[in-house]
């Protein structure tokens, strides 16, 4: 191994920030800045306090791979996230080192191309990584990656570049000076995704409500959030466009708490096209004074129109809670695929061929189980 001392301190800086690392949050795909900055640093890396640094690719690779399986360990290492990493890091080592001879005025313009390049690369990497847990079209998953660049993306990769330059004129000791700006966004990352959690878990309990109250059957608000997100992501949707149509669904039967005589087990599917209309502005009047963004009421205050008046989200939300009133025991015990059958019956106004065709696609991948009865 050459120069072990640089191998050792930024291993253990890799491993730290690894072992620092927080709850990823929508839109954002790094949950280890840290690890991710120092890891870029080393393969970036091409002199030492006035020395050049003598290792390699494959030493680079192997320093990162090991640091960031270690760091990992309280967590539970998993396998796409330490591919990822070593591939990322193999990609601006594999690109810097051959080229670093360049030096001199091309060395600032070599360093921010690579930054671009790398930056792309992971991007590419994690859309692609992302399609073995999600199912659904890649150029949307390509699009949210991307987007993540001027985020926390951005404040990694000039991280790593400032590290990799204050190293070779003041050495080892630039990793703790230049990692602290870091430190202090990754810190205020970890409390803006802890009052995240929060407000999320704020809007499913507020949701619940209706299910306590005796409107809906049990389970049935997170089983359409869950179905409408997974069908949403099949046609397209990332990013924000999916936390509103999750946040939607789980409120989308919140209008029935205004109602004197509830509707049987909550199936809203199986009254007039009137009263449909009547709870669902009564929901969204309830849910625009909760604080939620306003694309969250609209989709709930549009989700009983005509569906060639939909936004793609209220289509979503009809046709995914359409399939859990049908699939239970208030759809007439006909199961999953009656339902189905009976939504692509209903495509010529209430429901949108490719909504339905979407939430067959998910259904099959999944297995058609009938929903819980209430």
């Amino acid at each position: 191994m050459a120069d072990p001392r640089n191998a050792l301190a930024f291993g253990l800086f890799i491993a730290v920030g690894e072992a620092a690392r927080y709850g990823a949050l929508p839109g954002e795909r790094e949950p280890a800045p840290l690890g991710a900055a120092g890891a870029l640093a080393y393969a970036l890396l091409g002199e030492s306090g006035g020395q050049v640094a003598g290792h390699g690719v494959l030493q680079t690779v192997a320093v990162a791979f090991a640091a960031t399986l270690a760091g990992s360990a309280p967590h539970g290492p998993s396998a796409d996230h330490l591919a990822r990493r070593a591939l990322t890091t193999g990609f601006a080592a594999a690109c810097f080192q051959p080229w670093y001879v360049l030096g001199g005025s091309y060395y600032a313009a070599l360093l921010l191309l690579l930054l671009v390049l790398t930056g792309l690369c992971d991007a590419v990497l994690s859309a692609v990584l992302r399609g073995g847990e999600h199912a659904g079209p890649f150029r949307p998953r390509l699009r949210d990656e991307l987007r993540s660049l001027v985020g926390i993306a951005s404040a990694v990769g000039a991280t790593g570049v400032v590290i990799a330059l204050g190293a070779a004129v003041a050495g080892l000791w630039a990793l703790p000076v230049f990692c602290v700006p870091l430190l202090l966004t990754q810190l205020s990352f970890r409390r803006y995704a802890a009052v995240r959690s929060t407000y999320r878990q704020t809007i499913a309990s507020l949701a619940r409500a209706t299910e306590v109250a005796g409107y809906t059957r049990e389970g049935h608000a997170g089983r359409v959030a869950r179905l409408c997100r997974a069908v949403g992501r099949d046609l397209g949707l990332g990013g924000r466009d999916l936390t509103v149509l999750e946040y939607a669904a789980l409120m989308h039967d919140i209008g029935q708490l205004s109602l004197v005589d509830p509707v049987p087990e909550g199936a809203t599917a199986f009254l007039p096209e009137a009263e449909q209309r009547r709870i669902a502005l009564l929901g969204g009047a309830v849910v625009r004074q909760t604080g939620v963004p306003s694309a969250v009421a609209v989709v709930v205050e549009r989700q009983a129109d005509p569906y060639r008046e939909q936004p793609l989200p209220a289509r979503i939300v009809r046709a995914v809670n359409a399939y859990d009133d049908l699939a239970g025991d208030s759809g007439g015990g006909g199961g999953p695929s009656a339902a189905l059958h009976r939504l692509r019956l209903g495509t010529a106004r209430d429901y949108h061929p490719d909504v339905v065709e979407s939430l067959a696609r998910v259904l099959a991948r999944g297995g058609l189980t009938p929903a819980p009865a209430g």
